[in-house]
């Protein structure tokens, strides 16, 4: 006679079945999930506050004639400086619709601090502004060389860039692509 291993055994082993399962499911369907939705929403909160960025830096050209390179001064410029609040508040005459440039973010409100860093993995922005020279040589009739001039440009174009790979605005060699992001 065979004698059959206890009622306990057999217990254990299902239970251990049943946990290995449920693990399983979890890692094969739960965990992709929350990872592509999380990847959706920085996508998307990334380029709008690039979107943002990139208004900013039309508002400062406008009143200073050129871009800014630095994401510290874009980002006081938006919360002191008073053209932006007028810009803000404005309203078209026809459509009656605000004419704010700014988009709201995802939790449904424009907050200006948040311009500094990504929301995947809080890197600061990537802003950089283009630095151009323009070299002409001065000669008189007879050849000889009086002069060169020399003017430097600062700030014609500028360039952001999230460091988590969600996108461009903007183009450092290229005035076609000035206020283009690459994702539109």
């Amino acid at each position: 006679m065979v004698k059959s291993e206890p009622w306990y055994i057999h217990a254990g082993l299902y239970t251990i079945i049943v946990v290995l399962i449920i693990v399983l499911i979890k890692v094969a369907i739960i965990d992709p999930k929350e990872v592509v939705n999380e990847d959706k929403f920085n996508r998307k909160e990334s380029r709008l506050r690039m979107q943002n960025l990139k208004e900013a830096e039309i508002l400062y050209q406008k009143k200073f004639g050129k871009f800014s390179g630095d994401i510290n001064t874009l980002v006081d410029f938006i919360k002191n400086d008073p053209m932006i609040d007028s810009v803000m508040a404005a309203v078209d005459s026809v459509s009656k619709k605000s004419s704010n440039p700014f988009i709201s973010l995802s939790n449904g409100e424009f907050a200006p601090d948040s311009l500094y860093k990504t929301p995947k993995s809080q890197q600061r922005y990537i802003v950089e502004i283009d630095t151009s020279l323009s070299v002409d040589t001065v000669v008189n009739r007879t050849g000889k060389i009086l002069r060169v001039d020399s003017t430097i440009v600062i700030g014609g174009r500028y360039y952001i860039e999230d460091p988590d790979g969600y996108g461009t605005v903007g183009s450092l060699d290229n005035d076609a692509l000035k206020n283009t992001a690459s994702w539109e």
